[in-house]
């Protein structure tokens, strides 16, 4: 018996010494990779079995301000919107920016949804505008999914010939401040992540989303029309005749963004405590564009570009 406790004790203190010695990497990422990070997260811990992978997610422009601004040790950042990088880390705390995947706008509802039977990609704008429904979306300051669903309700204001619906509907005018919102009408959170678990209890009735977030999640959901889901470069002049100010770098500042496609950004963070692993930092880019981490990335409903796009010092891992 005592030899049993004892070789279930050595056991515990070698997992636990195992564990202890493996290399920590961390990664900030958008809320909507969680899925498919928590997939390569496996993938590359099974093919690198000492390092940790340990991910923290939030908005994409939440997560670049915890490098520059707060100053929080970080590896590697992933951006739901390449721009957010170029925007807030390059060139202090970041020193290049691959473009790897792509995604689209959508609509998510739930079977408990008002008028859950009759919305369609041809008359959603027209639902969201009746009395009792309440839509949903991220703040835009903090999260690209935020602001490109404001600019999604601008380019349908053009698109479905409904005049004045951003107004009627949001009603931010040219950038969007806290609490705002009317809140009979609109719920606000942080990332649209937050959002999932409020429409999952019926608290309202419609998310502006991406396409892959309410397909991982089962959500119902309407595929936009290429004109207003930015989903590629097709209809990139219509996009651009969309924008909405977001905070700058500095209190008071503001950056104007202005619809575009889709495209996700990934770069290695540096600042006092970054990269604390660069070596380990630059094997899980690496494995993020390899085939591998592309198949995971299509597998969870988002495009991918092969090669990988990437901008300024790509000798920093390898490419």
């Amino acid at each position: 018996m005592k030899k049993i406790l004892l070789s279930a004790v050595l056991a515990t203190a070698m997992a636990a010494t195992s564990a202890m010695a493996k290399e920590k990497i961390i990664v900030f990422h958008a809320g909507s990779l969680s899925v498919p990070f928590s997939q390569i997260e496996k993938a590359f811990e099974t093919k690198y079995p000492q390092y940790d992978v340990q991910r923290e997610a939030s908005g994409s422009r939440a997560a670049a301000r915890k490098i520059s601004e707060i100053k929080k040790a970080a590896d590697v950042m992933a951006s739901a919107d390449f721009k957010v990088i170029d925007n807030l880390l390059i060139p202090n705390h970041a020193k290049f920016n691959a473009q790897f995947a792509t995604n689209e706008m959508a609509i998510a509802y739930t079977a408990n949804s008002k008028y859950a039977d009759e919305i369609n990609s041809k008359n959603w704008p027209e639902i969201f505008l009746r009395d009792g429904v309440k839509v949903g979306h991220s703040n835009p300051n903090m999260d690209p999914c935020g602001y490109r669903s404001i600019i999604v309700t601008k380019l349908a204001e053009d698109f479905y010939k409904i005049p004045d619906f951003y107004n009627k509907l949001l009603g931010y005018g040219k950038s969007y401040k806290v609490g705002e919102e009317n809140k009979k009408k609109v719920i606000v959170r942080p990332k649209e992540t937050d959002l999932l678990g409020l429409i999952e209890a019926n608290a309202y009735d419609y998310l502006y989303i991406y396409k892959s977030v309410a397909k991982q999640h089962g959500l119902k959901y309407i595929t936009l029309p290429k004109e207003v889901s930015l989903k590629d470069n097709e209809n990139a002049n219509f996009y651009k005749t969309a924008s909405i100010n977001i905070d700058g770098k500095k209190p008071g500042t503001f950056i104007t963004k202005t619809g575009a496609s889709m495209v996700y950004g990934i770069t290695i963070a540096e600042n006092e405590k970054s990269p604390a692993n660069k070596e380990g930092a630059i094997k899980f880019v690496n494995f993020v564009l390899s085939q591998k981490g592309q198949d995971i990335m299509k597998k969870n409903g988002q495009g991918v570009i092969s090669p990988a796009k990437i901008t300024g010092d790509a000798s920093i891992i390898g490419k």
